[in-house]
This record gives C-alpha cells, structure tokens and sequence, in this order.
C-alpha cells in the first residue's frame, strides 16, 4: 500500500499576479473532510456552477452547455495553443461571469493546485510577451468553462475547465464526485527566464523524476530504462487514453527505501496534492489500498540537461506521464488517468 505519510508537498515560486486581473482573484475554498465524503466539495460545486450559469445570456449559456451523453464531454484537449476549445471563454465574459467561472474552478482545487492553475494560465501571457509564440491575441484568459448535463442533487453532471496546457474535469452524481480525470497540468516555459516573472518555477515534476533515475543503481537503472530515446511527448493523449497497456520499468519494491518514497511523493503530487481537502482525502484513501508490487516507475531518453526526457508511474488504478518535448527542454507535457475511473465510466458506463 502507498504510506502518504512520508509525502509531502512540493513548493513552487508564486507568480505575481497582475493587480485587478480576474486571475488574481482571492477565493475561499472548500473546508475538510466529513462523514459525507466528497459530497461537502460536490455540493459546493454544484451552487457554484448553478450561480454562474445563472448570470450568462443566452448566447454563452448554448456556448458554455452540453448534454451530458454529448460526445464533447470525452473530447477533452489541453494541446491548443492559442485556438479556442469547446466552451465558453473567460475572455468572452463579463467581469462578474470570470469572477463566477473562476470560484468554479476553485471548488474543488487546494490552495497550491489553484495556484498552479493560475500560473499556467498566466504561462500564456510569458509565451505572448516574451517568446512570441502563438498568436498575437493569444493570452490568459483563453481557458473555457463548460458544463454538462444539469447541476443536480440526484443525477449524472459534470464541468471541466480547459486551455492550453490545462484540463480540469469532474464527474458526479448529484453532490457525489465519481472521477477527476483525466487531468493534465503541463507548462512552457516551466521555469521562466526573463521579464517580470523571471525565476517563476510551475512545475517541479522534471526535477523529481531525474533525481529518482540519477539515484537509481545500475541495476535499477537497467530495468527503469524502457527506450534509449526519448517519446518526445505523452503517450496516452486525447483520444487515445488506452495507449499504454503494459506496466513496464522497476518496480516500487526493488527501490531503496528512499527511492521509493520519492516515487511515492511524486504520486501525491500528480494525483492529490491539487485537489480540494475532501476530494484529497478520498484519493489518497482509494490510493492507500493499492499494491505497491503493481507500481512500476518507466523511463526514456537520456538524463542529460537539456535533452528530451519521459518518464510514466504506472500502477494497478493509474497511470502518470511526464514527458519534454523534443528541443523544447522547457516545454512540459504532463497527463493523469484513473484507469478505473476516468469520466466515471465505473458507475456510468
């Protein structure tokens, strides 16, 4: 079983966030855990939702909704650069519909996963000002929210919130959170080098997975070691969320005791840290009762600065891809799925 006692929380440098920006906006987020589970965080997002659907016209309520059987709902796509995705934009709202959308998305996110969501929308604005990548109206605000099917206290709904490099998805049943995937919280640049967030740090998944592989010994190594070349990307992207099949790399039980509390941290980092104190509580519990024997740690690509690196933990219930793009060192690509529970199919088919 996974001992979430010896995680902990990775830190990241915070952005200074531009002063009246609807980014900027200071939330309260959803208490602890109580008997009813997730359902406190369900409940929350379902008012939220509600409120904001609420103050749309009628123009971006047909924008923003879709059935929940609508094939939209399994079109997710965090690989859109400066196009629009499905929804409605927060650049296409009024200042009170942003304030409302962004309370959604912080229903059910902790304190550090809405920061990092902050900052990879903030990402846009870098890639624009400082790299010239993308379109010249490419910018923060270029994330949609939508919802499908109706909030409700009894039936299947859901919402997900999306842009370039950002996938945020929820599935419940009335107040009840049945999945939170798939997920992607991925970055370019992840360490920004110039301008007014020079230092600024989104990410500290690359850090940990070379230190994992620099630790490991030779043998460990051998097994972890899947490709000599690197993938240049995720695997098991949009539409193809079953790409990988087969656990492959060194087993958890084969690491060092340190070793494999690392692999351990960097679970609780992809999977849970992010999340609402409820929602956190109930993925680590799920996580808890899953056989370390199953939980393989894989890697490609040489451990070179610089160079495109892969690397995937895959157990029983989840699979974790991190991936640099070929010659793009600082362009991260990063995918979370519950392989027994993405878009709920467990209990929704």
């Amino acid at each position: 079983m996974i001992d979430h006692a010896r995680t902990h929380p990775v830190p990241t440098r915070r952005a200074v966030l531009a002063g009246g920006s609807a980014l900027a906006l200071a939330v309260a987020l959803p208490g602890s855990a109580d008997a009813n589970g997730t359902e406190p965080v369900g409940r929350t997002m379902r008012e939220r939702v509600t409120a904001w659907l609420s103050i749309l016209t009628e123009q971006q309520t047909s924008e923003a909704t879709f059935a929940f059987d609508s094939r939209t709902r399994r079109r997710w796509n965090y690989m859109l650069g400066s196009s629009f995705g499905n929804g409605l934009a927060l650049e296409n709202m009024a200042p009170s519909q942003k304030d409302a959308a962004l309370v959604v998305l912080a229903s059910g996110l902790s304190a550090t996963g809405l920061e990092t969501a902050k900052n990879i929308m903030l990402q846009q604005d870098i890639l624009r000002d400082e790299w010239g990548k993308g379109r010249p109206d490419r910018n923060s605000e270029r994330f949609q929210l939508m919802v499908f099917g109706t909030p409700s206290a009894t039936e299947p709904w859901g919402w997900r919130f999306e842009g370039h490099h950002l996938t945020i998805t929820f599935t419940l049943v009335g107040d009840r959170i049945i999945s939170q995937t798939p997920k992607a919280f991925s970055s370019e640049p992840n360490t920004v080098p110039s301008g007014p967030y020079r230092g600024l740090v989104v990410l500290e998944n690359e850090a940990l997975g070379r230190a994992l592989f620099t630790d490991l010994s030779p043998q460990a190594r051998r097994a972890a070691l899947i490709r000599e070349r690197s993938y240049g990307n995720i695997l098991a992207k949009p539409g193809r969320e079953d790409a990988v099949t087969t656990r492959e790399g060194v087993a958890l039980g084969d690491l060092t005791t340190s070793q494999a509390d690392t692999v351990r941290r960097m679970v609780a980092l992809y999977t849970h840290d992010h999340l609402a104190a409820p929602v956190a509580e109930a993925q680590r519990a799920r996580l808890a009762v899953e056989d370390e024997g199953e939980i393989r740690f894989a890697w490609s690509g040489p451990n070179v600065e610089g160079e495109s690196l892969y690397y995937r933990i895959h157990g029983a219930t989840f699979l974790i891809e991190f991936a640099t793009l070929h010659g793009q060192p600082e362009h991260h690509h990063t995918i979370v799925h519950d392989l027994k529970q993405n878009f709920g199919d467990h209990l929704l088919g």
